[in-house]
């Protein structure tokens, strides 16, 4: 099959990996159509959806295995259609779904496979190789099974013995074809933690196939909902979708966050989500909240607090946005801004008095600019007056002693401003909770008057 002629589009030098326009298909058949997906070094991103969708087919058109009939595929910014097999095996690293080798190898010698690509042409292993499959062995805990016959392995150390072997070529890239598939939730989890910590310590960017969407939501922070095409793509609470859920997987299905837990947890059908608890079980009224969030930033707390029966507000939120999307089918009022728009004088006002009505207002870790910093500033000033302030601060469980981590806040702070409005409300008072969850808790302490759900038009 001839190479289509791709230009090369503006995205491919800043990706890791780039799908562009790409269609491909068996016979007459297409399988893959017009799919365009981009992935930056150091993601963690999980490929989900129905059998038979063609997340198999796409990660062998990521590898350049296939070629396909339209579009292209990019990495590094190189053409992968124009690399030689040896260039992608150095940048690509495949982990398939079933693996076997034909004779007594030992984990040693297949792992040491993955320093082919770097060996010159008479093959021949050097220091530098030997000591690479070494690091490999023993960033993934296999130095005690090195000679074991890779054969006579359980299905858990298969797996990572594959990924030692992926380690080892030393790609900065891995595609994973259903990693835990065949495995017990034990050595799921194994190796889903494995790769999360190659992820934070090497830098790894992953792209794997999953079928469980709750161990896909509580380990990769992006989701690509695909079936045929890209569906979705974005962090668990978009994606996780109980309407888009169904129409996809074509089954009822209930999405929300169970008692006790953090992360999204998506249920069978005729299983609801259980109400969070306060600590004795005792299920207490809710009170009204004001929710200041933006950029993605509030997704998950308001899907834990419409989980909990915990009536809300939000805003002001410009149209678009990922958080006013969500907050105008879950808040009962959501103040709007025209897209990209800064936070208008209307807007502003109906925030703070919104915030004075507040039994709590919860704000949450968004970016920084004028307009998050005059909210901050009518946060402060609700403090001030009475209103209990809670600061949504992802980490390590909340202690009476633990000190809000400033530069965080830094890291996000686009105004010069925002570090030293924080700095103001812990100084006031405000509460800081480590997750979603701990937030419902501290909400969950008195009863709030009721309200009309409402979308308010705050230009």
């Amino acid at each position: 099959m001839s190479t289509p002629t791709v230009a090369r589009p503006a995205t491919a030098a800043t990706a890791e990996l780039l799908l562009d326009a790409v269609s491909f298909g068996y016979a007459a058949s297409l399988v893959v159509r017009e799919v365009t997906l981009g992935l930056a070094a150091g993601e963690m991103v999980a490929l989900i959806g129905p059998n038979g969708g063609g997340k198999s087919t796409l990660l062998r058109l990521a590898a350049g295995v296939l070629r396909p009939r339209a579009g292209g595929v990019w990495l590094g910014g190189h053409a992968v259609a124009r690399l030689r097999r040896g260039e992608i095996a150095r940048r690509i690293a495949v982990v398939p779904q079933d693996f076997s080798v034909q004779f007594a190898y030992t984990v040693r010698e297949v792992v040491a496979l993955g320093r082919m690509p770097h060996r010159s042409r008479l093959g021949l292993a050097h220091t530098g190789d030997r000591a690479a499959v070494e690091r490999s062995l023993a960033l993934t805990g296999m130095e005690a099974l090195g000679e074991r016959v890779f054969n006579e392995l359980s299905g858990g150390e298969r797996q990572r013995a594959l990924l030692a072997l992926a380690v080892a070529q030393d790609a900065g890239l891995v595609l994973l074809d259903e990693p835990t598939a065949h495995l017990d939730i034990k050595h799921q989890i194994e190796v889903l933690e494995l790769l999360r910590r190659l992820n934070r310590e090497r830098g790894l960017t992953v792209l794997a196939v999953l079928h469980d969407l709750n161990l896909a939501a509580r380990y990769f922070p992006r989701l690509v909902l695909f079936n045929q095409r890209v569906i979705a793509d974005g962090p668990p609470a978009r994606v996780l979708d109980a309407s888009l859920l169904e129409r996809v997987y074509e089954i009822p299905v209930q999405v929300g966050i169970l008692r006790g837990e953090e992360h999204l947890s998506v249920l069978p059908p005729g299983t609801a989500p259980t109400a969070i608890a306060v600590s004795g079980g005792t299920e207490l009224a809710p009170k009204m909240a004001h929710v200041l969030a933006g950029g993605g930033s509030g997704e998950l707390l308001m899907r834990a607090l419409a989980d909990a029966g915990i009536p809300f507000s939000a805003g002001p939120l410009n149209v678009g946005d990922s958080d006013y999307v969500l907050a105008r089918r879950l808040a009962v009022i959501c103040y709007a801004e025209p897209p990209f728009a800064p936070v208008s004088p209307q807007g502003l006002a109906a925030a703070r008095d919104r915030m004075a009505e507040a039994r709590s207002v919860v704000v949450c870790p968004a970016p920084l600019g004028p307009g998050n910093v005059e909210l901050l500033d009518a946060a402060l000033h609700a403090l001030r007056a009475g209103t209990d302030v809670i600061l949504l601060e992802p980490g390590e469980p909340a202690r009476d002693a633990s000190p809000l981590d400033i530069e965080t806040i830094r890291e996000r702070d686009f105004s010069g401003r925002g570090v030293a409005v924080y700095g103001e409300l812990v100084a006031g008072g405000a509460r800081r909770a480590s997750s979603p969850l701990e937030v419902v808790r501290l909400l969950l302490d008195a009863p709030a008057p009721p309200a009309n759900t409402t979308v308010a038009d705050a230009s």
